[in-house]
């Protein structure tokens, strides 16, 4: 076995070592709020801490409104900065707390759990993200503190099995039901609630509705929205997870062919989403690197479907109920983060290999791939046409070409 080959399977059975050390699935307090004399008063408010990624903080919205709903909580949200725009409007939060990188290091980040938790003390902690990090948050915590079944030793010793152990427990819960779990004392039932009830949810402003309007203007659609408006979004966190680039390429030109309006999202490589020239109207256009967290959520909330690989935006696009046509490759349903909107659609090919990394990169996965990326690179622009056209009956203006 190669040096490198040695190392990476030893990081990863370390990495499953301290899983197993520190696998945690019961609530440290698991009282109601209806509790009588013989329990502790707890308050209704709840300090609720995920910091990362942008998916797993957007999916945390859902289980946030339907807490407030059924159980009158509300919440202060601690999470990084750049993902505190997500709760923007949210009925349920009272308050962001916006951390920076360097308030998350070493003195900084001891003084501001110790500052957190006298501010917060004797107010309950959901820990909705089990890494050592929000570990040491809770040892400083001065109130109860409830965790969520984040399956950690479940998705390790499937991955490690090639999907013989564990399937059914992963498939039991996805992660929004993960996080309502955490809180199934204080709002009972909740740990059972449907996937469906718990899409994310975003709140448009009326100032971000008119932003979106004014850009997406340049296409002319009509106002009685009968032409579909497709959003493409072509990036992901990990490298493996993307579509190749000359794919996305053939499908918006077969977008083109057909007349089909589309425009480009996220954070990458600009010119991926260059238009197409000479046309007297544009057909698509390009807002890569050029819109804000909430112009990208008011931005699907104007399309009519999104297409993209497992990454973010896929649950942004959920939480404003626009459809998602999703294409996934080294990850899978078990992991939980699958689109569960009523409308949503996932391409996938049935590979011996899938999944073969917890997140899409690294570890089994790495950047060097045996199969050279065969479950996306076979995934063709012709296959997501057809199953686009077949989502006509959700997809406004939409119809199968003869």
């Amino acid at each position: 076995m190669k040096d490198s080959e040695k190392i990476k399977k030893d990081v990863f059975f370390l990495d499953l070592v301290t899983a197993l050390w520190q696998h945690r699935e019961i609530s440290s307090y698991p009282f109601r709020l209806s509790a009588g004399a013989d329990m502790p008063n707890l308050s209704s408010h709840i300090v609720a801490a995920r910091l990362s990624a942008m998916g797993d903080v957007a999916l945390l919205t859902g289980p946030l409104l339907h807490w407030h709903e059924a159980g009158g909580l509300t919440f202060t949200i601690l999470t990084r900065e750049a993902f505190a725009p997500l709760f923007t409007g949210h009925p349920a939060v009272t308050r962001v707390i916006g951390l920076k990188q360097e308030q998350l290091k070493g003195r900084a980040q001891r003084a501001l759990f110790r500052a957190l938790a006298e501010e917060f003390r004797g107010i309950p902690l959901a820990d909705l993200h089990g890494v050592p990090r929000t570990r040491l948050l809770s040892l400083f915590w001065k109130g109860p503190v409830f965790r969520y079944p984040k399956k950690a030793l479940a998705r390790r010793l499937f991955l490690i099995s090639d999907g013989h152990l564990g399937r059914d427990a992963l498939l039991a819960r996805n992660v929004p039901q993960r996080y309502a779990a955490a809180l199934e004392s204080l709002v009972p039932q909740s740990g059972s609630w449907n996937p469906r009830e718990l899409c994310p949810r975003f709140f448009p402003t009326p100032e971000e509705e008119q932003w979106s309007h004014e850009a997406i203007a340049p296409l002319n659609l009509p106002s009685a929205r009968r032409f579909p408006l497709v959003a493409l979004h072509p990036f992901a966190t990990h490298p493996s997870k993307t579509w190749p680039a000359r794919h996305w390429k053939e499908f918006s030109r077969l977008l083109e062919e057909r007349g089909i309006p589309h425009f480009w999202t996220g954070r990458g490589d600009a010119n991926l989403g260059d238009p197409v020239r000479g046309r007297a109207a544009p057909l698509s256009l390009n807002f890569i690197n050029q819109t804000s967290l909430r112009q990208l959520i008011a931005l699907l909330a104007r399309a009519s479907v999104l297409v993209t690989g497992d990454s973010g935006p896929m649950h942004l696009a959920d939480g404003v109920k626009t459809p998602v046509l999703a294409l996934f490759g080294p990850t899978c349903r078990e992991w939980g983060f699958f689109p569960s909107g009523e409308q949503d659609r996932v391409i996938q090919l049935p590979l011996p290999c899938r999944p073969c990394s917890l997140h899409g990169g690294g570890r089994r996965n790495a950047l060097v791939c045996a199969r050279a990326h065969a479950c996306m690179e076979s995934i063709t622009p012709h296959m997501v046409l057809r199953e686009l056209e077949s989502m006509e009956g959700s997809v406004p203006g939409m119809t199968r070409k003869p």
